[in-house]
């Protein structure tokens, strides 16, 4: 069975919130554009931005991929148009290792197993993932050798609102609903930072809190943070320095007794392999639309081996990453649960023809061949045109 056609979709679409919501001092996001969301240094979008790719077999069976796109989802797609797809076209459609270890090699020694070649590739091999379930009947966690677990423990990503107060109301109503533990967007200075972790705990005592720095702070100030946060009983601190930094994070891990975690920004196992050798990270956060799902499964046999818990990270991806997601969650023996997007969820099952399940502790493996889920593509051609 050969591939016949590989096809690329760009999508921007607009939200009634943000992701993340609106800015820290409470005032609504740019309407179109790109902007640094102050303090934080990375672009953001004030719509939701992603590139899906759809691979179809010689006999019209078709699989779905996404990058981790959040801004210019275009650069990923050209990449896909220029140079994989060429490359792509009449390879067996059932190998996804042997077609994903071809194509890493077209710009290997240029560099280009991280950026953009990179993301471009964690959409194409979950594609590949995808189509090879769908012709032989399985699911993708059952191509990797099995799920470990069918159902996914989450933590609640983010409360998007701009006050101490309105964040711990939200808390408090994720708490009412069944949520066990949930992560803050923070990284507004140490005092602002433990200020916010003090109103949550007080509103919602029963959550486990975590915290996402997003890279904005020294060494000092996050040996601090996390000496702080360790005597509140806090479960994490994510990306406390700057993504760069892997001997900072390596001294900020010798001195802390609180969980560092990192990897959003890491795309492949020799990336993961320098941080874990370093002892520079406590628990890993790969999100499958930067690794995909060969790559992410290296990763985590590697943490395995030294014993680091993963928690596979996600954010403004769609449907079809969150499914993939879950999927190497399932398949990986070290993975203790998945980040809950809840705009993005909802948002992302535009895409869908019918959204996953999803409670505010956990996500339901996606049942059915490939990743499980049926990507609505007159919604996906529509939502292209509009972007």
């Amino acid at each position: 069975m050969r591939i016949r056609d590989v096809e690329t979709f760009v999508l921007k679409i607009t939200a009634d919130d943000a992701y993340l919501g609106r800015q820290q001092d409470g005032s609504s996001v740019p309407p179109s554009g790109y902007w640094v969301r102050a303090p934080w240094r990375s672009l953001y979008s004030a719509r939701y931005e992603s590139l899906l790719v759809r691979i179809t077999a010689e006999d019209g069976t078709s699989g779905w991929g996404e990058a981790l796109a959040p801004v210019a989802p275009e650069v990923p797609a050209r990449i896909v148009e220029l140079l994989l797809a060429p490359v792509l076209r009449g390879m067996d459609a059932t190998r996804p290792r042997p077609a994903w270890s071809r194509l890493r090699d077209l710009m290997r020694e240029r560099g280009h197993l991280v950026g953009h070649q990179a993301d471009a590739l964690a959409a194409v091999d979950i594609a590949l993932w995808d189509l090879a379930g769908r012709i032989y009947g399985r699911s993708v966690a059952e191509l990797l050798g099995g799920a470990f677990r069918t159902d996914i423990p989450t933590y609640v990503s983010g409360l998007p609102r701009p006050s101490d107060e309105e964040r711990a109301d939200l808390a408090r109503e994720w708490e009412r609903r069944g949520a066990t533990a949930v992560k803050l967007h923070l990284g507004h200075g140490v005092e602002t930072d433990l200020a916010t972790v003090d109103a949550i705990r007080a509103a919602a005592p029963s959550l486990r809190v975590a915290i996402d720095a997003h890279w904005a702070y020294s060494t000092s100030d996050a040996l601090r943070l996390a000496q702080e946060l360790e005597r509140r009983g806090a479960w994490f601190l994510e990306a406390p320095l700057a993504p760069e930094d892997i001997a900072g994070h390596a001294e900020l891990v010798s001195r802390s007794r609180l969980p560092i975690a990192v990897g959003e920004a890491l795309r492949n196992r020799y990336e993961f392999s320098q941080w874990l050798d370093t002892r520079a990270l406590r628990i890993a956060q790969p999100d499958v639309g930067r690794t995909g799902i060969t790559e992410g499964m290296a990763i985590g046999e590697l943490c395995a081996a030294r014993h680091v818990p993963l928690l596979p990270h996600h954010s403004v991806g769609l449907g079809v990453a969150l499914a993939a997601g879950l999927h190497l969650c399932a398949a990986l023996e070290t993975s203790a649960g998945f980040e809950y997007q809840p705009t993005s969820t909802e948002v992302g099952a535009r895409i869908l023809r019918a959204p996953l399940t999803v409670r505010p502790d956990g996500f339901p493996l996606p049942d059915g061949p490939g990743l499980g889920v049926e990507v609505d593509v007159d919604a996906v051609r529509t939502l292209a045109k509009e972007s």
